[in-house]
């Protein structure tokens, strides 16, 4: 898929928006026309739901974006579901695509409940090229059975599932969910001890008591690149790069080649480089100019936490600063690597970075 194709899809949604608006039954299958005919045949399944309708327009506001299931399990069924799935560590269609190699790739897709933006980047992950030598990871700290049905359909490259098993969904009145006992965000220090809340001495340095919504995707983060480095069986002694997405990002079909490349140079013109960045944010770029065109400066989170791959030897370095990365008093993982880079690392991190991106944020666009 192009990249004109791919912010083609994306203009539609103004227009997706106001037909609907306008005549919301009469467009519908206009808009889905629109959308199908952008996406080749082969991924069409991709965008079905499990009863065999379209499931296209979905994304168009935040409520029917999410994914639920018809079934609803309860916590402890749901919990004894993610203990099988992580205990199995289950690498679906091996037999056809063979066991990981150092020289392959894993891609890490973390994945909450956004069930139409993570048929996209499977549909642009479909279309990368070199793919097929790919082991792709879905991390969850969501169940869901729709969402189960679309990662188990993959048929592309190896596919396997983990579960982030502290998830807000397992942990719904307790930490790290909410527990009846949390402060309560916008009270003050001393309304918080005459409260006895849990934490009441320790607000953020804004004042505000910990909303577990937002810790968890930090949590998830950290969980996910231990459980994925020295924790699974299929992964824990591959040496290659492992890059990292989101459930609503959005890839070129060349990101793999472009990454090889940009991994070649780093060994004559950045030795240094710690992280390997696809993405940016960006609006205007030049493809003609700088398609094939990479920048080496200092990793900023703000700018370079899109698409970023790194390596073992960079991980442990990581690792080794767990508590500043876990403490840093901010809910956003990129902020908090960005602590472990400025206050423990021995080194700042650097990046080089494409100034062409291969991968778009699906929400920013």
């Amino acid at each position: 898929m192009s990249f004109w194709l791919m912010c083609h899809i994306l203009s539609t949604t103004t227009f997706t928006k106001q037909t609907q608006r306008d005549a919301p039954e009469e467009n519908l299958n206009l808009t889905n026309a629109i959308i199908l005919s952008m996406v080749p045949q082969a991924y069409h399944k991709y965008l079905i739901s499990k009863n065999k309708s379209l499931a296209l327009n979905a994304g168009n506001n935040s409520s029917s974006n999410k994914s639920y299931s018809q079934k609803l399990l309860n916590t402890k069924e749901i919990q004894q579901r993610i203990e099988e799935y992580n205990l199995n560590q289950t690498v679906r269609n091996e037999d056809i695509f063979g066991p990981l190699q150092n020289d392959s790739l894993v891609i890490i897709v973390q994945v909450h409940n956004r069930l139409m933006y993570l048929r996209h980047i499977i549909i642009s992950l479909a279309q990368a090229e070199g793919i097929e030598n790919s082991l792709l990871v879905f991390s969850h700290d969501y169940y869901d059975e729709d969402i189960n049905d679309l990662v188990q359909n993959i048929d592309f490259c190896k596919v396997m599932q983990i579960f982030y098993p502290y998830s807000i969904q397992t942990h719904l009145n307790q930490f790290p969910g909410e527990s009846p006992n949390d402060c309560p965000r916008n009270i003050n220090i001393k309304e918080a001890i005459d409260k006895k809340c849990i934490n009441a001495l320790h607000p953020d340095s804004y004042g505000h008591y910990r909303e577990a919504k937002f810790t968890q995707t930090k949590h998830h983060w950290w969980w996910k690149a231990n459980r994925v480095f020295d924790e699974l069986n299929a992964t824990k002694n591959y040496a290659g790069l492992i890059v990292f997405f989101e459930e609503d990002h959005f890839v070129a079909p060349d990101f793999i080649h472009m990454l090889r490349l940009m991994e070649h140079a780093r060994q004559s013109y950045c030795p240094n480089c710690n992280i390997l960045s696809l993405g940016s944010y960006i609006k205007t770029v030049d493809f003609a100019a700088n398609s094939k065109k990479a920048e080496i400066t200092q990793w900023v989170s703000s700018k370079h936490n899109m698409g970023i791959a790194f390596n073992r030897f960079v991980w442990e370095e990581l690792k080794s600063c767990a508590k500043t990365f876990c403490t840093y008093d901010d809910y956003n993982w990129d902020w908090s690597l960005s602590a472990v880079s400025n206050k423990c690392l021995s080194h700042e991190l650097n990046t080089m970075v494409l100034r062409a991106p291969r991968v778009f944020h699906i929400g920013e666009w």
